[in-house]
């Protein structure tokens, strides 16, 4: 990796819960101060809802007690579209969703979709922090509507007939996918959670491939090498969805 910044920052992170493994490991690692904190994947389902929130935080960070804000966070379904910085430079990765997280980069993410474009994504974070609620049951644009509770869990909640008619009208997505494909997590043992996604997997009829990723754009974002792999929004100025590989760029800023 590239040399270490001359001078220790004092960052704070802010972090899909999803990410809160790798995060945690290399906020620990990293020559700067890192305060993080971590939202919960749910309101991935809110995209408007997480973008107010992300400003809510953003905005509440001074300047005398940090010199940037990372965002351990993609596009995500547009939250990030719109997010304006405050007082210091907010930094967040050219990436769509964290499956890009996941696997390294934008273009393994390119390769991986080429290769097969039906393909359902079995994250460690994502399963092991599913917290059986039916506002959870598509995950957004970057997860590809994952389903992530059982029929059984339905019929418990809900009732067989309110379970029924939730798996007839939702459970149509299945037939789009034809691979499932787990990434081993970064930090703990993900082999319980492979084992579950193998399962699913069989009971779906999709083929199974362990898909080898890198968190390598999460330890950069920490480590404070901002590259072109990442957008540095400067003081006031304004995140904007670009419609080419960059994924976001700079926009206008707000009166």
């Amino acid at each position: 990796m590239e040399e270490r910044p001359e001078s220790p920052k004092r960052l704070k992170c802010i972090s899909c819960e999803v990410l809160a493994r790798p995060v945690y490991h290399y906020a620990s690692q990293t020559p700067h101060i890192v305060n993080t904190e971590v939202l919960e994947k749910a309101l991935h389902n809110r995209p408007e809802g997480l973008r107010e929130l992300l400003q809510e935080r953003i905005v509440s960070c001074s300047s005398q007690r940090y010199d940037a804000i990372v965002l351990a966070y993609g596009l995500c379904g547009k939250a990030a579209d719109g997010l304006q910085a405050g007082e210091i430079p907010l930094v967040i990765p050219r990436a769509h969703d964290c499956i890009t997280l996941f696997l390294g980069s934008r273009e393994k993410y390119r390769e991986e979709f080429e290769r097969e474009p039906g393909t359902f994504w079995f994250i460690p974070g994502y399963m092991e922090r599913d917290n059986s609620d039916v506002t959870d049951l598509f995950l957004g644009p970057g997860l590809s509507s994952q389903w992530t509770v059982s029929y059984q869990e339905l019929v418990g909640k809900y009732g067989e007939d309110n379970a029924k008619y939730l798996i007839d009208t939702m459970g149509d997505w299945r037939s789009n996918y034809r691979r499932a494909a787990f990434v081993p997590g970064a930090g703990g043992d993900s082999k319980h959670v492979e084992k579950q996604a193998r399962e699913e997997a069989a009971c779906n009829g999709w083929d199974f491939e362990v898909v080898e990723g890198s968190t390598r754009l999460l330890k950069k974002l920490l480590f404070g090498f901002w590259d072109e792999e990442f957008l540095v929004v400067p003081p006031g100025q304004q995140v904007q969805m670009a419609n080419d590989e960059r994924v976001i760029e700079l926009g206008s800023s707000s009166p």
